[in-house]
């Protein structure tokens, strides 16, 4: 039986640093396309 999540996969996803750092970057990815002008609230 094959496994789904490979053992990289899994380390990734149960890595709290690596999620905390992924979570900083995607904040600030966002952040910056909504400082860019493409917000939308106007």
């Amino acid at each position: 039986m094959t496994d789904r999540i490979s053992k990289y996969q899994r380390f990734k996803m149960m890595n709290p640093i690596i999620q905390f750092f992924m979570f900083l970057y995607l904040s600030i990815k966002i952040m910056v396309v909504v400082a860019g002008g493409h917000g939308g609230t106007r």
